[in-house]
């Protein structure tokens, strides 16, 4: 852990996870808050990077798929839904007067 003291303000790296911190001396408050930059790629090698590429493109492949199978059974639903609203439609009584207006009824 690193302290530097300068004009009431305390410098500190944390020797959990390697952010610095700027604290006030007085307060006790945090000033400033620096997360520490990790290794790149998550610590992971180029062979373990690749293999990963490759297990998500086999899974977006899957998902792919299956909502593709979805949208085709998705227009059969919607056309069943429609028949059945119209079939609905056409048996209810309809004695040749328009809808009433919703200025008609103030």
């Amino acid at each position: 852990m690193t302290k530097t003291a300068q004009g009431g303000r305390l410098s500190l790296t944390c020797p959990d996870c390697g952010s610095d911190l700027v604290v006030d001396v007085a307060t006790g408050e945090v000033l400033f808050h620096k997360k520490a930059k990790g290794p790149p790629a998550g610590g992971k090698d180029f062979d373990s990077l690749f293999a990963d590429m490759d297990s998500q493109r086999s899974r977006a492949e899957e998902v792919f798929e299956r909502e593709k199978a979805a949208q085709k059974d998705r227009a059969r639903l919607l056309e069943e839904r429609f028949e059945e609203a119209f079939r609905r439609a056409s048996e209810e009584d309809d004695d040749g007067k328009p809808p009433p207006r919703p200025f008609d009824l103030d």
